[in-house]
């Protein structure tokens, strides 16, 4: 066996090996915190753009691609051979895994009064710019120093923020969905979805990069559907940690993929993660809390004034 052979078939393999495949009788999974935890029912699929899609072996393929690997390896005259036999294992295509990050799940975030206001807002209407995502949007208007910088960039326009703290791509899915992406035409919407995917600041979860950034592709997707005159402004997911944590990487590998949703027609894609930053890729001073994560007023000064131009272009 050649070389070259052997490493076309094992780079083929290898990146297949995560993909998303129905759920199987809608497990219910543990939601996060204390006491009293509401019951999260992993819902079903959710479209996801090509552009960001995981190849998804069927198990036809996956049978045909193993048996290929092996009967390689068994051939093989290389000096390699032991390694080759050591970890075929590893070598190996894998059946594909559910993505959660790209269903519609309703997260504890989206059960109760404050996805019922979300729904009433949206039933009225008279939205021009509809912000979306996490604490970190949804921390805008928490405080008067914030809600100032707020009414500073976007106070002349209609808006709403449908953005809550702790929530991840498939809830956002599952709001747009159920009511929060019905009865209302945006001209313009701000995205920033994905970093509580990531499970936390170092040694950053179990979800790949890959499969959040499907995530945020398929929340794109639904708000395409909903909103087809809508402009999109996708925002990169912000650093957060410090310098070294593995989140920071991996924050890096999602919005490489994400960019690949910019059409300059529907989505513009757009990273302002390195004003927060000083020459070190630490934080500037009193621009975010003590946990590297949250912007607080003058972090979003600098948020505000990095959009205000293109937010002022996507709702002309």
């Amino acid at each position: 066996m050649s070389h070259a052979r052997f490493t076309s078939v094992f780079l083929a393999a290898t990146g297949l090996a995560f993909a998303q495949v129905p759920p199987a009788g809608n497990a219910p999974a543990p939601g996060p915190g204390r006491g009293a935890i509401p019951q999260i029912v992993i819902g079903p699929p959710a479209p996801v753009p090509p552009e960001v899609a995981i190849p998804r072996p069927t198990p036809a393929e996956l049978t045909q691609v193993n048996a290929e690997v092996k009967r390689l390896i068994e051939a093989d005259q290389s000096a390699a051979k032991p390694l080759l036999e050591k970890y075929q294992s590893l070598l190996m295509l894998q059946p594909p895994r559910l993505n959660v990050a790209a269903t519609y799940t309703q997260t504890a975030q989206r059960m109760g009064p404050r996805h019922q206001g979300f729904v009433e807002i949206a039933s009225k209407g008279n939205i021009d710019l509809l912000l979306h995502g996490d604490s970190i949007t949804d921390w805008w208007v928490q405080g008067d120093a914030n809600k100032a910088m707020f009414d500073k960039y976007f106070g002349s326009y209609r808006t709403a923020n449908f953005a809550i703290a702790g929530d991840t791509t498939q809830g956002v899915l599952w709001g747009l969905k159920n009511g929060e992406g019905q009865g209302f035409q945006p001209k313009a919407i701000m995205l920033m979805i994905g970093t509580n995917n990531t499970a936390g600041t170092n040694n950053a979860g179990t979800a790949t990069a890959a499969e959040i950034a499907e995530g945020v592709g398929a929340v794109v997707w639904e708000m395409r559907k909903d909103f087809p005159n809508a402009k999109i402004l996708l925002l990169a997911i912000f650093p957060r940690g410090v310098p070294g944590d593995s989140v920071r990487d991996k924050i890096a590998d999602i919005n490489r993929i994400i960019s690949k949703l910019d059409d300059q027609r529907h989505v513009f894609y757009l990273d302002i993660g390195p004003k927060f930053l000083d020459e070190k890729g630490y934080f500037l001073p009193d621009s975010f809390r003590p946990d590297n994560l949250h912007p607080v007023a003058k972090g979003y000064d600098i948020w505000g004034a990095a959009v205000k131009d293109k937010i002022a272009e996507l709702m002309k």
